[in-house]
């Protein structure tokens, strides 16, 4: 079985590693039955949400964004930002190890996709014109991402965390 190395929540809610954890591995038969067909056609099919419509774009309450799919904390509340690019916004992950990033040379320009590292689910896109201090745009799909406010992060904890 394949291993990522990546940070997770412990039980106090507090962010450690990296740990070196399974990669998430299923069918898209069982992907199905886990996601809403909107879901799945975003993180699993590479799709993408109409701007200005995904449910978390204007969400301004303090917590952490993490995959849809697997459960991965993926970005901050306080990397959040308004890009007026119609989707969530965010100048960088909550830890780097937990995004990856590949070229995407679909719709005849290149991009870079950003991934959930430890399921492969399609975030979004990230652009170099984002703020201080990264001046990255990790432009995110809101079907993408589950949202927990910070008093229940001790939710998040990842079983081998401790």
């Amino acid at each position: 079985m394949t291993q990522v190395s990546v940070k997770v929540f412990n039980h106090n809610g507090e962010l450690v590693g990296p740990l070196d954890l399974p990669r998430v591995e299923k069918s898209d038969e069982a992907w199905m039955a886990q996601l809403t067909p909107e879901q799945f056609a975003i993180a699993r099919a590479h799709g993408t949400e109409r701007p200005f419509c995904g449910t978390l774009l204007d969400n301004k309450k303090t917590g952490v964004y993490s995959c849809i799919c697997c459960g991965l904390p993926l970005f901050a509340s306080n990397a959040k930002f308004e890009s007026g690019t119609g989707w969530p916004s965010f100048f960088q992950p909550i830890a780097d190890e937990n995004v990856a990033t590949k070229a995407d040379r679909s719709l005849g320009m290149l991009r870079v996709e950003i991934l959930c590292v430890r399921c492969g689910c399609h975030l979004g896109h990230v652009f170099p014109d984002g703020p201080a201090p990264t001046g990255r745009r990790h432009c995110v799909n809101s079907e993408s991402l589950a949202f927990t406010d910070v008093e229940h992060l001790s939710t998040l904890a990842d079983p081998d965390a401790g």
